[in-house]
């Protein structure tokens, strides 16, 4: 068997098992993976990663079973008594409506009513007790599930919702440009899994997908079933533009229903798209996030938050006194990279649907996808300023390292037919290759219109190479691009190599093509492994080569 449980609740896993790709995508039900070297992925089991498993009624006996079934020893007994303490944990604190502005917060186990009765943090919170639970103010809903998930008590919210004002909206069967369309299997059963026809048991939580399988399309499903006023917040600018699109395209509602609140435009109308920079824009520190008041001015039934891994601390906050209305999060990994897992549960809610990338790779879904990292030598020069610099220096050196431009001229020549994009991190280095290579070039600086002018020549195939800063990382939507050249990166940012590769996902009739470049022997090369890391999990494989 290919699976070792250890008892500190790390999980070790033989890559070269014939049973590795089954084990694996049993065990992303319900542990994260931590480390994931050529022959042993560790994986591990945590509260939060049983919490979602529960909320996604993935049941008990289903993973202590699986484990037996897999594991090449007997598992250590503390690890499944903590499997059972943590996954139950999930259900025994619920939170439901009482009267005269108050909540129930309801508590099934004695031990844990007589723990928070006592519990500092939360004992302002009470304003009485009663039967096996305490009262609290109906203001203080979002507090209340913030707080506990952080003292590792997660609760069930069955409050229910406010009704957002009326607006209906269906899908086409036919899109603006003729083409047939429905929602595929999969995005029906996301959209169900998170209205749970209309109960009080749904209406929240998070849809996780791979970029380039339709998360877009599951976010519209999801409104016209509740075809309430609804306000999407996003990425950039490009996204609203997409959403607005996509929206035209695929229902039947007309471009006066659609309201763009953004620094151009501050429209607010029944579907009202706006980006996270929007809402926390203020002209200094000491100011107010007043666009904030958003999330308010209107009697929104459905607030949708893409890329919703990327949700700010002030979203956050504003999200506390919104609890009644519902919620959905979109995104390709829940990982966060300040840690904060745990805030996203409890105020968007738990995980509601998700479905292994490989898995819709092989019904044909998305693009079959190889990932490929170069690790590159670095000049006598560049290693002598290297060994001089500090850590931060250290990184931006290696990242920067001029013989990746020669590595990326013969990644191009090698895939002459293929629409290709070449993406990096630091401004100055793609300045630098786009000028040596006479390739266009799109940054944060690009305006608008020539932005979109350069993608449209690039979907159209007069334009093949394409070199873009980290504004790409989200919303381009490129379809015909299937090489990406990597050449810097945010350190080990995880979730950012999950969306770059997402950017060549688009279904296709040939396989994609992933480069990572870093050079040898230095912190870039350490901080690509962690980089790395969610793809692993989700049955990518890096071939390594040297250059």
């Amino acid at each position: 068997m290919p699976l070792i449980v250890q008892s500190d609740h790390t999980l070790m896993v033989e890559v070269k098992h014939e049973k590795y790709s089954v084990c694996r995508d049993f065990l992303a039900s319900f542990a994260e993976l931590e480390k994931s070297p050529e022959f042993i992925h560790t994986y591990r089991i945590t509260p939060l990663s049983l919490w979602n498993a529960a909320a996604l009624d993935i049941k008990i006996e289903e993973i202590t079973k699986g484990l037996e079934g897999f594991s090449r020893y007997d598992i250590p007994q503390n690890v499944l008594a903590d499997i059972n303490d943590w996954y139950s944990t999930y259900g025994k604190l619920t939170l439901r409506p009482y009267k005269n502005g108050l909540l129930l917060l309801e508590i099934s186990s004695k031990i844990i009513l007589e723990r928070l009765r006592h519990e500092e943090t939360l004992t302002k919170y009470w304003r009485g007790s009663i039967g096996k639970g305490f009262l609290i103010d109906l203001a203080d809903r979002g507090n209340i599930k913030h707080d506990l998930v952080k003292i590792a008590y997660p609760v069930k919210d069955l409050c229910g919702y406010v009704k957002g004002d009326d607006f209906e909206l269906k899908l086409r069967d036919i899109d603006s440009d003729g083409n047939v369309f429905k929602l595929r299997g999969y995005q029906n059963e996301a959209v169900e899994a998170f209205y749970h026809s209309g109960r009080e048991t749904g209406g929240n939580g998070i849809v996780v997908l791979p970029c380039g399988s339709g998360k877009t399309i599951i976010g519209m499903g999801a409104i016209a079933r509740i075809s309430n006023h609804t306000l999407v917040v996003t990425t950039n600018n490009v996204a609203v533009h997409q959403w607005r699109d996509e929206l035209i395209s695929k229902t039947d509602i007309g471009p006066a229903d659609i309201g763009e609140f953004t620094g151009m435009d501050k429209s607010i109308k029944p579907i009202t798209i706006t980006t996270y920079q929007m809402l926390t824009y203020r002209k200094s520190k000491e100011d107010k996030f007043h666009n904030l008041d958003l999330f308010t001015l209107q009697n929104w039934g459905l607030i949708l938050y893409d890329e919703v891994h990327l949700l700010p601390a002030p979203v956050f906050r504003a999200t506390v006194g919104i609890q009644a209305k519902r919620r959905m999060g979109l995104t390709a990994t829940l990982v966060r990279e300040d840690g904060k897992e745990d805030d996203v549960f409890a105020l968007i809610g738990p995980k509601r649907y998700d479905v292994p990338w490989k898995v819709l790779e092989n019904k044909g879904f998305i693009a079959e996808a190889y990932c490929t990292e170069y690790r590159i030598a670095m000049g006598e020069n560049t290693e002598m300023e290297y060994a001089l610099a500090n850590k931060r220096g250290k990184f931006r050196i290696a990242a920067e390292n001029q013989l990746k431009i020669k590595l990326v001229v013969e990644l191009i020549e090698n895939h002459f037919d293929d629409q290709i994009l070449v993406i990096g991190q630091y401004i100055s280095q793609v300045e630098k290759i786009a000028k040596d290579l006479d390739i266009p070039i799109i940054t944060g600086k690009t305006k608008n219109e020539e932005r979109e002018t350069l993608y449209n020549k690039f979907r159209s195939g007069e334009l093949k190479v394409l070199v873009v800063s980290k504004v790409a990382n989200f919303a381009v939507d490129l379809p015909d691009a299937s090489v990406l050249i990597q050449v810097s990166g945010t350190y080990g940012s995880r979730q950012e190599e999950a969306q770059r590769l997402g950017r060549i996902l688009r279904p296709k009739k040939k396989p994609s093509h992933f480069y990572t470049l870093v050079s040898q022997g230095t912190t870039e090369q350490d901080f690509s492994i962690n980089r790395q890391m969610f793809l692993v999990e989700q049955g990518y494989k890096y071939e390594i080569r040297y250059f």
